[in-house]
Formats: structure tokens, sequence, C-alpha cells
């Protein structure tokens, strides 16, 4: 499943579904949580579960509530025909399972892996329940909140060196798991330099697509998350190159010295680029 783009939509606001379906996101994420005051959590439901009903050329998600309140079990009469789940306030393997035992067997869920304190310290357990994940990412804003910090970024946009280090153990976990890592949103929405700075970092340290909160940030974030031609090309002819010295442990590329570490990387690019 490629997911380098999911655009969020608020759960309660169906008349944006279809700009949001039609923004080239690899899947939209239709919210219940954190866009959908409680006084309109029924509203969102009944919205969403409407939409549902009908056929769509794009991977539709559902955000539900987190499995330690009080709405998430209705939620989840509302997501006949999603083709995952997003899990907020994930605590580890624990939260993933509490949730797993209550839906489809083959319906994929992506946790929100850092929006609590205790939750950093489980990130290294996803891998135990992989098999029914379909990426990690992570969240800064609810974890800001959580330990009293007046922001978790910086004036320029860059993050603090505490939620830095959130990053790249939301990225190592994610790995670690086996599934795709994929990156926070960029909150200035009418900022697209910015985003393309953002995302472009994000790819080059690893993730591997990134959640986004307004349709303009979709071509932006495409974009970044897909090999270019260039990039493609090398990974070839490193596959390549291999699969023609069989024996070989290092090869000299471009005046390059190419081991087993390039080799799977440029797999990993191949993958990438391969259309779904």
């Amino acid at each position: 499943m490629r997911l380098r783009s999911l655009l969020f939509v608020p759960g309660d606001r169906p008349e944006r579904f279809a700009k949001a379906e039609a923004s080239g996101a690899d899947a939209i994420i239709l919210d219940l949580e954190d866009s959908v005051a409680a006084s309109a959590k029924d509203r969102a439901r009944d919205a969403v579960a409407a939409y549902l009903t009908g056929s769509a050329a794009v991977r539709r998600f559902v955000r539900i509530n987190p499995v330690d309140g009080a709405y998430w079990q209705a939620d989840l009469g509302c997501i006949a025909g999603a083709d995952g789940i997003v899990l907020p306030k994930a605590q580890g393997a624990a939260t993933v399972e509490a949730l797993a035992g209550h839906i489809d067997a083959g319906l994929p869920i992506l946790p929100i892996a850092t929006e609590t304190p205790q939750a950093l310290f489980a990130l290294g357990s996803f891998g135990s329940v992989a098999e029914r994940l379909c990426g990690l990412s992570w969240g800064a804003e609810d974890l800001s909140a959580a330990i009293g910090a007046v922001s978790s970024r910086r004036e320029d946009g860059a993050f603090t060196a505490p939620f830095e280090m959130v990053r790249g153990l939301a990225l190592f976990g994610a790995h670690a798991a086996g599934v795709a890592a994929i990156e926070t949103v960029y909150p200035a929405i009418g900022d697209l330099a910015g985003l393309k700075g953002y995302a472009a970092r994000g790819s080059y340290d690893g993730f591997t697509g990134m959640l986004a909160l307004h349709p303009a940030q979709v071509p932006v974030i495409n974009a970044a998350f897909t090999p270019s031609e260039a990039e493609v090309a090398f990974a070839r002819r490193v596959v390549e190159a291999f699969a023609a010295a069989p024996d070989a442990g290092v090869l000299k590329i471009d005046g390059r010295m190419i081991d087993a570490p390039h080799l799977a990387q440029a797999r990993k690019i191949l993958a990438r680029a391969a259309v779904p």
C-alpha cells in the first residue's frame, strides 16, 4: 500500500469529502477525533458512514477517538467500507491489540504513536503487532500540551530538541517494526515553500510519507516522497550491477564504492517508485 500523502478531512464536513478525494492524496483520513467537537460526533459518524457506502478512487481511512475514551466504540459503527483505521493516542502494541479485537482482521491500522509521554517508552513494541499495521506516524501537538511545553516548534518552524528526539524515535520505531514511517503534519498550510523543505527533509531522513492538513499540500508532499527519475535510474544501475556480479561484495559505480546497504537502499527506492 503506497502512502505518500494522507489528507485529513473533518468527519462533520461532508461537503469537503469530494474535494479531499480529488486532491491526489494516496489516502484521505475522515476524522472523528480532534477536528470534531463533542456535540458534532454523532453527525460526523452519520456523514462518514454515508460516504463510505459509495465507491471512491482513493483509499479512505477513519480516525477514531482514543480507545481509553468514551467515543471510540460508537465510532466503530460507521467504519464499514473503510480501507483502514487511524488510531490516535496509541501507547504501543497494547493499544493496537485493544482495537484489533473489535475490528475485522483484514482492516489495517495506522497508529499515531507519540501523543502521550508514556507512549514514547513503547515505540519498540509495535513489531509484535506489525501484521495489523500499514504504517506508524507521530504527533507533536498533543504531546506538547501533555508536558506543558509552550510549543513543539521554534519560530522558524523547526522542532525544538525534545521533539526532534521524539521524531527520530518514531522514525526508528516504524522501521524496527518493518512498516511505513509517516511524517507528521506541517501546520502552516499557506507556507508551501516551507512545506517543500520540510517534506524533502522527511524523505531524506527515511520517512516514506506524510500527513496533510489541506488539499494544497498534497502535490508538494507527493513530489517529495516520490523518488526522482535520477534516483530511480541510479538505483536500477546498482541492482543491475550486483545482479551481473553476484559474488561481489563491493562494486564501484561512478567513482563510488557500493556495497550491500546501498543495494538494499536501491531496492527500496525501486519499490517506492513502483505504481501501486
